[in-house]
């Protein structure tokens, strides 16, 4: 028997404003064409005055619980994926722990900027496999919407705000890859290439900054590292991308996500896109995704899902799920 971490719960939640491409026409030069062509992004959402990473995170996580007909008393963990905390500290994960009225367990984030959800479902992988915990909250949320320079118009309209969560929890399986179920995973990370993709300020710096991407840099980087980090997941669990029902990527861009696939030999039919109507969430967009393809019926249990990311750092991995 093999103790595997297996979701029983989804949840996804986004702001109230959605904010088209044509909103940006008046300030930037832009046109709603020039958007779609290259990105694919039709409109995102952005969070109120007010709104925080770990308010949105809460009702992402308060969604996955009613899914898996649980409560916070049922969770020993909980793993907050951002980049765009609420504070230097404590963690969005400790303010989300309060915000589900939960006592018990621990609490952390994991920063990787877009991998981060990749990162997290890793480390808590990693909990339940080990006996340190039996459920775990893996939530990805961020308000990328206050770290735009709204001047660069090859940044500002690719980002946007949400959360989604996933509840983890440890079942004895019978130890192949035809278990339900987190399968394997493949982190990566190399920070000679930082000046790709940052934020120009930070703590130490006693600044805020704005995201600052080299686009055409970070394209060309993201294709082949995320197909290869995908086929070396499946490598690890004995499968091959013959055997993927569905690719869940990070949601940033069309044209990376297309390439992707096509790199893998895998048709879009097999692949759950939501950038057209969220832009990129960061950490947020794969389990975005994940509940959003549950809802929409596409993902179903026994469905094998590959997830994989990249972002700042350079940071990116892969994991191989069996819904």
């Amino acid at each position: 028997m093999t103790r595997r971490a297996v979701v029983v719960g989804t949840g996804h939640y986004l702001p109230e404003r959605v904010v088209e491409n044509a909103e940006f026409e008046a300030t930037l030069e832009t046109t709603d064409e020039w958007i779609r062509s290259r990105s694919g992004i039709e409109r995102r959402h952005f969070a109120a005055e007010g709104e925080t990473t770990s308010d949105m995170a809460a009702k992402a996580a308060t969604r996955a619980l009613a899914d898996a007909g649980l409560t916070a008393d049922d969770v020993d963990a909980i793993i907050v994926a951002t980049s765009t905390a609420d504070l230097t500290f404590p963690s969005a994960a400790t303010m989300v722990q309060s915000k589900l009225g939960m006592t018990k367990g621990f609490a952390f984030d994991v920063q990787a900027v877009c991998a981060g959800f990749v990162y997290a479902l890793s480390n808590a992988n990693a909990l339940i496999a080990s006996g340190q915990a039996e459920r775990v909250l893996v939530i990805g949320a961020e308000t990328f919407s206050r770290i735009m320079d709204w001047t660069d118009r090859g940044t500002c309209v690719l980002f946007g705000d949400g959360a989604g969560a996933l509840l983890l929890e440890g079942q004895d399986l019978a130890g192949t890859n035809k278990d339900r179920g987190i399968l394997s995973t493949d982190l990566n990370s190399d920070g000679r290439y930082k000046d790709l993709l940052y934020v120009d300020g930070g703590v130490s710096t006693q600044s805020t900054g704005h995201l600052r991407m080299q686009g055409n840099q970070v394209f060309r980087h993201a294709v082949e590292k995320l197909a290869s980090t995908a086929n070396t997941a499946l490598d690890k669990a004995g499968l091959a991308a013959s055997d993927v029902d569905w690719i869940v990527p990070h949601q940033a861009n069309i044209r990376i996500i297309q390439g992707t696939a096509k790199k893998m030999g895998l048709s879009m039919d097999n692949v759950v896109v939501t950038v057209q109507d969220h832009g990129n969430t960061s950490a947020a967009s794969i389990p975005l995704a994940l509940s959003v393809g549950k809802e929409r019926g596409q993902i179903k249990e026994g469905d094998l899902i590959v997830t994989e990311a990249i972002g700042g750092g350079l940071a990116w991995g892969a994991v191989v799920v069996r819904w």
